[in-house]
Protein backbone atom coordinates (compact mmCIF):
# COMPACT_ATOMS: atom_id res chain seq x y z
CA UNK A 1 0.00 0.00 0.00
CA UNK A 2 0.96 3.63 -0.33
CA UNK A 3 2.87 5.25 2.51
CA UNK A 4 0.99 7.66 4.83
CA UNK A 5 0.36 11.05 3.35
CA UNK A 6 2.29 13.91 4.79
CA UNK A 7 1.88 17.65 4.26
CA UNK A 8 3.87 19.07 1.37
CA UNK A 9 5.34 22.54 1.66
CA UNK A 10 5.79 22.86 -2.04
CA UNK A 11 6.69 21.10 -5.25
CA UNK A 12 10.22 20.05 -6.05
CA UNK A 13 10.77 23.04 -8.37
CA UNK A 14 9.31 26.45 -7.79
CA UNK A 15 7.84 27.29 -11.14
CA UNK A 16 8.03 25.83 -14.57
CA UNK A 17 5.90 28.37 -16.39
CA UNK A 18 3.61 26.62 -18.86
CA UNK A 19 5.70 23.48 -19.05
CA UNK A 20 4.12 20.31 -17.63
CA UNK A 21 5.96 18.66 -14.78
CA UNK A 22 7.84 15.44 -15.27
CA UNK A 23 7.36 12.31 -13.18
CA UNK A 24 10.65 12.73 -11.29
CA UNK A 25 9.75 16.36 -10.57
CA UNK A 26 6.61 15.38 -8.62
CA UNK A 27 6.70 15.04 -4.81
CA UNK A 28 7.88 11.61 -3.63
CA UNK A 29 4.60 10.69 -1.99
CA UNK A 30 2.75 11.02 -5.34
CA UNK A 31 4.86 8.40 -7.12
CA UNK A 32 3.14 5.52 -5.37
CA UNK A 33 -0.45 6.46 -6.33
CA UNK A 34 0.62 7.47 -9.86
CA UNK A 35 2.32 4.13 -10.53
CA UNK A 36 -0.33 2.11 -8.68
CA UNK A 37 -3.38 3.80 -10.21
CA UNK A 38 -2.21 4.90 -13.64
CA UNK A 39 -0.15 1.87 -14.66
CA UNK A 40 -1.88 -1.52 -15.01
CA UNK A 41 0.25 -4.28 -13.54
CA UNK A 42 0.72 -6.28 -16.79
CA UNK A 43 1.87 -3.10 -18.59
CA UNK A 44 4.20 -2.22 -15.72
CA UNK A 45 5.73 -5.71 -15.80
CA UNK A 46 6.40 -5.54 -19.54
CA UNK A 47 7.89 -2.05 -19.17
CA UNK A 48 10.20 -3.12 -16.31
CA UNK A 49 11.37 -6.15 -18.27
CA UNK A 50 12.00 -4.03 -21.37
CA UNK A 51 13.93 -1.28 -19.57
CA UNK A 52 15.80 -3.43 -17.06
CA UNK A 53 16.56 -6.19 -19.54
CA UNK A 54 15.59 -8.93 -17.09
CA UNK A 55 12.46 -10.70 -15.93
CA UNK A 56 10.37 -8.79 -13.43
CA UNK A 57 10.04 -10.01 -9.86
CA UNK A 58 7.30 -12.61 -9.40
CA UNK A 59 5.59 -10.59 -6.66
CA UNK A 60 3.44 -7.63 -7.81
CA UNK A 61 4.34 -5.65 -4.70
CA UNK A 62 8.09 -5.91 -5.42
CA UNK A 63 7.55 -4.77 -9.02
CA UNK A 64 5.50 -1.80 -7.78
CA UNK A 65 8.03 -0.79 -5.10
CA UNK A 66 10.94 -1.05 -7.56
CA UNK A 67 9.18 1.16 -10.11
CA UNK A 68 8.28 3.77 -7.45
CA UNK A 69 11.90 3.87 -6.27
CA UNK A 70 13.07 4.64 -9.82
CA UNK A 71 10.74 7.67 -10.04
CA UNK A 72 12.58 9.83 -7.49
CA UNK A 73 15.26 10.65 -10.06
CA UNK A 74 15.50 10.93 -13.80
CA UNK A 75 16.33 7.35 -14.59
CA UNK A 76 15.65 5.26 -17.71
CA UNK A 77 12.75 3.65 -15.88
CA UNK A 78 11.31 7.03 -14.90
CA UNK A 79 11.60 8.29 -18.48
CA UNK A 80 9.94 5.13 -19.83
CA UNK A 81 7.10 5.57 -17.37
CA UNK A 82 6.78 9.24 -18.38
CA UNK A 83 6.45 8.33 -22.04
CA UNK A 84 3.97 5.52 -21.36
CA UNK A 85 1.79 7.70 -19.12
CA UNK A 86 1.77 10.57 -21.64
CA UNK A 87 0.82 8.18 -24.44
CA UNK A 88 -1.82 6.34 -22.44
CA UNK A 89 -3.54 9.48 -21.07
CA UNK A 90 -2.99 11.94 -23.92
CA UNK A 91 -6.71 12.75 -24.17
CA UNK A 92 -6.97 13.58 -20.46
CA UNK A 93 -3.82 15.74 -20.63
CA UNK A 94 -5.30 17.63 -23.59
CA UNK A 95 -8.63 18.11 -21.83
CA UNK A 96 -7.05 19.44 -18.60
CA UNK A 97 -4.70 21.70 -20.57
CA UNK A 98 -7.66 24.05 -21.08
CA UNK A 99 -7.61 24.89 -17.37
CA UNK A 100 -5.74 28.23 -17.04
CA UNK A 101 -5.91 28.54 -13.25
CA UNK A 102 -5.54 26.42 -10.15
CA UNK A 103 -9.24 26.92 -9.34
CA UNK A 104 -10.31 25.65 -12.79
CA UNK A 105 -7.92 22.74 -12.44
CA UNK A 106 -9.37 21.89 -9.00
CA UNK A 107 -12.92 22.07 -10.39
CA UNK A 108 -11.93 19.72 -13.22
CA UNK A 109 -10.41 17.29 -10.70
CA UNK A 110 -13.59 17.33 -8.57
CA UNK A 111 -15.65 16.57 -11.66
CA UNK A 112 -13.26 13.80 -12.76
CA UNK A 113 -13.63 12.05 -9.38
CA UNK A 114 -17.26 11.39 -10.26
CA UNK A 115 -16.37 9.90 -13.64
CA UNK A 116 -14.73 6.72 -14.84
CA UNK A 117 -11.29 7.99 -16.02
CA UNK A 118 -9.80 8.86 -12.63
CA UNK A 119 -6.35 7.55 -13.60
CA UNK A 120 -6.08 9.87 -16.59
CA UNK A 121 -7.29 12.83 -14.51
CA UNK A 122 -4.74 12.03 -11.77
CA UNK A 123 -1.82 12.09 -14.22
CA UNK A 124 -3.06 15.19 -16.05
CA UNK A 125 -3.69 17.23 -12.83
CA UNK A 126 -0.45 16.32 -11.03
CA UNK A 127 1.67 17.20 -14.07
CA UNK A 128 -0.32 20.36 -14.91
CA UNK A 129 1.70 23.65 -14.65
CA UNK A 130 -1.02 25.22 -12.44
CA UNK A 131 -1.07 22.39 -9.87
CA UNK A 132 0.30 23.98 -6.70
CA UNK A 133 1.22 22.31 -3.40
CA UNK A 134 -2.30 22.68 -1.96
CA UNK A 135 -4.01 21.10 -4.95
CA UNK A 136 -1.33 18.40 -5.04
CA UNK A 137 -2.06 17.60 -1.38
CA UNK A 138 -5.80 17.55 -2.08
CA UNK A 139 -5.38 15.27 -5.05
CA UNK A 140 -3.15 12.92 -3.03
CA UNK A 141 -5.69 12.76 -0.22
CA UNK A 142 -8.59 12.16 -2.63
CA UNK A 143 -6.79 9.42 -4.51
CA UNK A 144 -5.70 7.81 -1.22
CA UNK A 145 -9.31 7.55 0.01
CA UNK A 146 -10.48 6.50 -3.41
CA UNK A 147 -8.03 3.59 -3.34
CA UNK A 148 -9.49 2.43 -0.02
CA UNK A 149 -13.01 2.71 -1.37
CA UNK A 150 -12.08 0.98 -4.60
CA UNK A 151 -10.41 -1.83 -2.64
CA UNK A 152 -13.53 -2.44 -0.55
CA UNK A 153 -15.68 -2.08 -3.65
CA UNK A 154 -13.45 -4.51 -5.53
CA UNK A 155 -13.85 -7.08 -2.78
CA UNK A 156 -17.60 -6.59 -2.82
CA UNK A 157 -17.64 -6.75 -6.59
CA UNK A 158 -15.52 -9.90 -6.53
CA UNK A 159 -17.98 -11.55 -4.15
CA UNK A 160 -20.88 -10.38 -6.28
CA UNK A 161 -19.04 -11.49 -9.41
CA UNK A 162 -18.50 -14.94 -7.91
CA UNK A 163 -22.21 -15.21 -7.09
CA UNK A 164 -23.08 -13.98 -10.58
CA UNK A 165 -20.69 -16.52 -12.12
CA UNK A 166 -22.34 -19.32 -10.16
CA UNK A 167 -25.77 -18.05 -11.14
CA UNK A 168 -24.60 -17.73 -14.74
CA UNK A 169 -23.33 -21.32 -14.64
CA UNK A 170 -26.69 -22.53 -13.33
CA UNK A 171 -28.54 -20.48 -15.93
CA UNK A 172 -26.19 -21.76 -18.62
CA UNK A 173 -26.94 -25.36 -17.63
CA UNK A 174 -30.65 -24.64 -17.54
CA UNK A 175 -30.40 -22.90 -20.92
CA UNK A 176 -28.54 -25.88 -22.33
CA UNK A 177 -31.23 -28.21 -20.99
CA UNK A 178 -33.97 -25.99 -22.42
CA UNK A 179 -32.16 -25.84 -25.76
CA UNK A 180 -31.78 -29.61 -25.73
CA UNK A 181 -35.47 -30.04 -24.97
CA UNK A 182 -36.33 -27.52 -27.66
CA UNK A 183 -34.13 -29.34 -30.16
CA UNK A 184 -35.74 -32.66 -29.30
CA UNK A 185 -39.20 -31.11 -29.47
CA UNK A 186 -38.37 -29.51 -32.81
CA UNK A 187 -37.06 -32.80 -34.15
CA UNK A 188 -40.20 -34.56 -32.92
CA UNK A 189 -42.39 -31.91 -34.54
CA UNK A 190 -40.48 -32.21 -37.80
CA UNK A 191 -40.81 -35.99 -37.75
CA UNK A 192 -44.49 -35.68 -36.87
CA UNK A 193 -45.04 -33.19 -39.71
CA UNK A 194 -43.26 -35.49 -42.13
CA UNK A 195 -45.38 -38.41 -40.94
CA UNK A 196 -48.56 -36.35 -41.28
CA UNK A 197 -47.51 -35.22 -44.75
CA UNK A 198 -46.90 -38.84 -45.75
CA UNK A 199 -50.26 -39.87 -44.28
CA UNK A 200 -51.96 -37.02 -46.09
CA UNK A 201 -50.48 -38.15 -49.39
CA UNK A 202 -51.65 -41.70 -48.73
CA UNK A 203 -55.16 -40.51 -47.84
CA UNK A 204 -55.29 -38.37 -50.97
CA UNK A 205 -54.21 -41.37 -53.04
CA UNK A 206 -56.87 -43.52 -51.35
CA UNK A 207 -59.52 -40.86 -51.99
CA UNK A 208 -58.50 -40.65 -55.63
CA UNK A 209 -58.67 -44.44 -55.96
CA UNK A 210 -62.07 -44.48 -54.21
CA UNK A 211 -63.44 -41.79 -56.48
CA UNK A 212 -62.20 -43.71 -59.51
CA UNK A 213 -63.74 -46.95 -58.23
CA UNK A 214 -67.00 -45.14 -57.43
CA UNK A 215 -67.19 -43.71 -60.94
CA UNK A 216 -66.50 -47.17 -62.40
CA UNK A 217 -69.20 -48.77 -60.24
CA UNK A 218 -71.69 -46.09 -61.23
CA UNK A 219 -70.99 -46.81 -64.88
CA UNK A 220 -71.45 -50.55 -64.30
CA UNK A 221 -74.68 -49.92 -62.40
CA UNK A 222 -76.04 -47.77 -65.19
CA UNK A 223 -75.14 -50.49 -67.70
CA UNK A 224 -76.88 -53.19 -65.64
CA UNK A 225 -79.98 -51.04 -65.19
CA UNK A 226 -80.11 -50.64 -68.96
CA UNK A 227 -79.62 -54.38 -69.62
CA UNK A 228 -82.01 -55.66 -66.88
CA UNK A 229 -84.97 -53.33 -66.17
CA UNK A 230 -86.52 -55.81 -63.64
CA UNK A 231 -83.30 -56.08 -61.64
CA UNK A 232 -84.61 -54.05 -58.62
CA UNK A 233 -87.60 -56.39 -58.22
CA UNK A 234 -85.39 -59.44 -58.45
CA UNK A 235 -82.98 -58.00 -55.88
CA UNK A 236 -85.89 -57.21 -53.53
CA UNK A 237 -87.27 -60.74 -53.95
CA UNK A 238 -83.83 -62.22 -53.24
CA UNK A 239 -83.48 -60.10 -50.07
CA UNK A 240 -86.88 -61.34 -48.89
CA UNK A 241 -85.94 -64.94 -49.55
CA UNK A 242 -82.69 -64.46 -47.61
CA UNK A 243 -84.61 -62.93 -44.69
CA UNK A 244 -87.10 -65.83 -44.58
CA UNK A 245 -84.25 -68.34 -44.82
CA UNK A 246 -82.52 -66.76 -41.84
CA UNK A 247 -85.81 -66.79 -39.90
CA UNK A 248 -86.33 -70.50 -40.65
CA UNK A 249 -82.80 -71.29 -39.50
CA UNK A 250 -83.35 -69.31 -36.30
CA UNK A 251 -86.61 -71.17 -35.58
CA UNK A 252 -84.92 -74.51 -36.21
CA UNK A 253 -82.14 -73.60 -33.76
CA UNK A 254 -84.72 -72.47 -31.18
CA UNK A 255 -86.70 -75.71 -31.61
CA UNK A 256 -83.53 -77.72 -31.16
CA UNK A 257 -82.72 -75.80 -27.98
CA UNK A 258 -86.19 -76.48 -26.57
CA UNK A 259 -85.84 -80.17 -27.39
CA UNK A 260 -82.50 -80.25 -25.57
CA UNK A 261 -84.01 -78.47 -22.55
CA UNK A 262 -86.91 -80.92 -22.48
CA UNK A 263 -84.45 -83.81 -22.55
CA UNK A 264 -82.52 -82.24 -19.68
CA UNK A 265 -85.73 -81.70 -17.66
CA UNK A 266 -86.79 -85.32 -18.23
CA UNK A 267 -83.34 -86.52 -17.19
CA UNK A 268 -83.46 -84.30 -14.08
CA UNK A 269 -86.95 -85.55 -13.20
CA UNK A 270 -85.83 -89.17 -13.58
CA UNK A 271 -82.79 -88.45 -11.38
CA UNK A 272 -84.95 -86.79 -8.71
CA UNK A 273 -87.38 -89.68 -8.78
CA UNK A 274 -84.53 -92.11 -8.32
CA UNK A 275 -83.18 -90.06 -5.39
CA UNK A 276 -86.63 -89.93 -3.72
CA UNK A 277 -87.04 -93.65 -4.17
CA UNK A 278 -83.57 -94.25 -2.75
CA UNK A 279 -84.27 -92.01 0.27
CA UNK A 280 -87.62 -93.68 0.85
CA UNK A 281 -86.00 -97.07 0.68
CA UNK A 282 -83.25 -95.89 3.05
CA UNK A 283 -85.82 -94.56 5.50
CA UNK A 284 -87.79 -97.78 5.35
CA UNK A 285 -84.62 -99.82 5.83
CA UNK A 286 -83.69 -97.71 8.87
CA UNK A 287 -87.15 -97.92 10.35
CA UNK A 288 -87.70 -94.16 10.33
CA UNK A 289 -91.32 -93.14 10.56
CA UNK A 290 -92.55 -90.14 8.59
CA UNK A 291 -92.36 -86.91 10.55
CA UNK A 292 -95.51 -85.05 11.36
CA UNK A 293 -93.78 -81.94 12.55
CA UNK A 294 -93.72 -78.57 10.75
CA UNK A 295 -90.38 -76.73 10.56
CA UNK A 296 -91.19 -74.22 7.85
CA UNK A 297 -88.73 -71.30 7.78
CA UNK A 298 -86.74 -72.87 10.66
CA UNK A 299 -82.99 -73.46 10.50
CA UNK A 300 -82.04 -76.79 12.11
CA UNK A 301 -78.38 -77.27 13.04
CA UNK A 302 -77.18 -80.84 13.47
CA UNK A 303 -73.90 -81.01 15.37
CA UNK A 304 -72.06 -84.31 15.01
CA UNK A 305 -73.28 -87.51 13.33
CA UNK A 306 -71.73 -89.89 10.87
CA UNK A 307 -70.82 -88.39 7.44
CA UNK A 308 -72.68 -91.19 5.65
CA UNK A 309 -75.93 -90.27 7.45
CA UNK A 310 -75.80 -86.55 6.57
CA UNK A 311 -77.91 -86.95 3.35
CA UNK A 312 -80.60 -88.75 5.38
CA UNK A 313 -80.55 -85.98 8.01
CA UNK A 314 -80.91 -83.37 5.30
CA UNK A 315 -83.89 -85.22 3.76
CA UNK A 316 -85.65 -85.53 7.11
CA UNK A 317 -85.30 -81.79 7.83
CA UNK A 318 -86.14 -80.51 4.36
CA UNK A 319 -89.24 -82.73 4.03
CA UNK A 320 -90.69 -80.87 7.03
CA UNK A 321 -90.02 -77.46 5.40
CA UNK A 322 -86.91 -76.65 7.43
CA UNK A 323 -83.44 -75.54 6.36
CA UNK A 324 -80.70 -78.03 7.20
CA UNK A 325 -77.35 -76.94 8.69
CA UNK A 326 -74.55 -79.30 9.70
CA UNK A 327 -71.28 -79.17 11.67
CA UNK A 328 -69.13 -82.27 12.21
CA UNK A 329 -68.57 -81.45 15.90
CA UNK A 330 -64.89 -80.57 15.72
CA UNK A 331 -63.52 -83.38 13.59
CA UNK A 332 -62.63 -81.18 10.59
CA UNK A 333 -64.73 -78.01 10.74
CA UNK A 334 -63.30 -75.09 12.75
CA UNK A 335 -64.68 -73.70 16.00
CA UNK A 336 -65.30 -70.30 14.34
CA UNK A 337 -67.56 -71.99 11.79
CA UNK A 338 -69.43 -73.69 14.65
CA UNK A 339 -70.10 -70.28 16.25
CA UNK A 340 -71.44 -68.93 12.96
CA UNK A 341 -73.69 -71.97 12.50
CA UNK A 342 -75.01 -71.70 16.09
CA UNK A 343 -75.84 -68.04 15.55
CA UNK A 344 -77.79 -68.85 12.35
CA UNK A 345 -79.77 -71.84 13.77
CA UNK A 346 -83.28 -71.81 15.30
CA UNK A 347 -82.95 -75.34 16.69
CA UNK A 348 -79.77 -77.22 17.67
CA UNK A 349 -79.60 -81.03 17.78
CA UNK A 350 -76.31 -82.19 19.30
CA UNK A 351 -75.44 -85.87 18.82
CA UNK A 352 -73.24 -86.24 21.90
CA UNK A 353 -71.74 -89.52 20.83
CA UNK A 354 -69.94 -87.96 17.82
CA UNK A 355 -68.68 -84.55 18.97
CA UNK A 356 -65.57 -83.37 20.76
CA UNK A 357 -65.62 -82.07 24.32
CA UNK A 358 -64.87 -78.53 23.09
CA UNK A 359 -67.75 -78.59 20.58
CA UNK A 360 -70.15 -80.04 23.17
CA UNK A 361 -69.40 -77.35 25.76
CA UNK A 362 -69.46 -74.63 23.13
CA UNK A 363 -72.96 -75.77 22.00
CA UNK A 364 -74.26 -76.02 25.55
CA UNK A 365 -72.82 -72.62 26.57
CA UNK A 366 -74.21 -70.85 23.48
CA UNK A 367 -77.73 -72.28 23.91
CA UNK A 368 -77.70 -71.45 27.63
CA UNK A 369 -76.65 -67.84 26.97
CA UNK A 370 -79.06 -67.22 24.11
CA UNK A 371 -82.02 -69.35 25.34
CA UNK A 372 -81.98 -71.26 22.04
CA UNK A 373 -83.67 -74.68 21.91
CA UNK A 374 -81.09 -77.49 22.09
CA UNK A 375 -81.78 -81.24 22.05
CA UNK A 376 -79.03 -83.71 22.99
CA UNK A 377 -79.24 -87.26 21.58
CA UNK A 378 -76.98 -90.18 22.46
CA UNK A 379 -76.99 -92.31 19.33
CA UNK A 380 -75.99 -90.81 15.98
CA UNK A 381 -78.80 -92.22 13.84
CA UNK A 382 -81.66 -91.03 11.66
CA UNK A 383 -84.27 -92.29 14.16
CA UNK A 384 -82.60 -90.32 16.97
CA UNK A 385 -82.68 -87.19 14.80
CA UNK A 386 -86.39 -87.79 14.04
CA UNK A 387 -87.19 -88.11 17.77
CA UNK A 388 -85.27 -84.88 18.38
CA UNK A 389 -87.35 -83.04 15.78
CA UNK A 390 -90.59 -84.30 17.36
CA UNK A 391 -89.29 -83.26 20.76
CA UNK A 392 -88.72 -79.72 19.38
CA UNK A 393 -92.45 -79.48 18.61
CA UNK A 394 -93.61 -81.12 21.86
CA UNK A 395 -91.15 -79.79 24.48
CA UNK A 396 -91.88 -76.19 25.59
CA UNK A 397 -88.33 -75.49 26.82
CA UNK A 398 -84.76 -76.48 26.17
CA UNK A 399 -84.67 -80.28 25.92
CA UNK A 400 -81.84 -82.45 27.17
CA UNK A 401 -80.59 -85.90 26.11
CA UNK A 402 -82.29 -89.27 26.66
CA UNK A 403 -79.44 -90.03 29.09
CA UNK A 404 -79.25 -88.07 32.38
CA UNK A 405 -75.38 -87.87 32.12
CA UNK A 406 -74.81 -86.74 28.57
CA UNK A 407 -71.88 -84.57 29.70
CA UNK A 408 -69.80 -87.61 30.55
CA UNK A 409 -70.41 -89.40 27.23
CA UNK A 410 -69.84 -86.36 24.97
CA UNK A 411 -67.04 -86.83 22.48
Amino acid sequence: MCEHLRPVDGLRSDSHGSRRKRLWELPDHTHCPVVGVCMPMPVLRRLVQKVMGQAAAPDDYQVHVGAVAECVRRSPMAEALQRELDRRYALAVTAFAKAKSTEALAAGWAEALQGADVAGALWAVLTHPRCDAGLCERVSRDIHMLQHQLGAQDRSELSRLSALEEENAVLARELAAVQARSSRSLAERIAENESLASTLMQVRAQLLARDSMLALLRDELSLRDAQAPDLPDRISLKDRVDTLTRRVHALERECLEWRQRAEQQRALADELSEQVAALTQLRNDAGIEPLAVELRDKAVLCVGGRPASVPTYRHLVETTGGRFLHHDGGEEDSAARLEASLAAADLVICQTGCVSHGAYWRVKDHCKRTGKRCIFVDKPSASSLARGLRQFVIAPAVAMSDSPREDERAG
